[in-house]
C-alpha cells in the first residue's frame, strides 16, 4: 500500500482514532516491525470504527491478528 494511500486512510471519522491513527503512524510506524506494519495496514481496510476504538481502549480484546498493533496504539491515546 502505498503511502498516499495509508495518509487518506488515517482520517476514520472518529476524532479519537484520527488522533491515535496519527500519532502512530509519525511515531511508531517508520521503525515497527514489518509484521506490525502488515497488521495495520490490515488494520485499516479491514475493521470499523467502533471495534477498533472498543480495542483502543480496553473495552473489548482485540483479534490475534491485530493485538501487536492494538497494544501499540495504547501508547499513542
Amino acid at each position: 500500500m502505498e503511502e498516499a494511500r495509508i495518509k487518506w486512510l488515517l482520517r476514520r471519522g472518529m476524532k479519537e482514532l484520527d488522533v491515535m491513527f496519527g500519532r502512530y503512524y509519525q511515531h511508531r510506524y517508520p521503525v515497527a516491525p514489518e509484521a506490525e506494519r502488515a497488521a495495520f495496514r490490515a488494520l485499516l481496510d479491514g475493521p470499523q470504527e467502533p471495534e477498533i476504538y472498543a480495542w483502543a481502549m480496553g473495552f473489548e480484546a482485540p483479534p490475534a491478528e491485530f493485538a501487536e498493533v492494538i497494544l501499540e496504539f495504547r501508547n499513542y491515546r
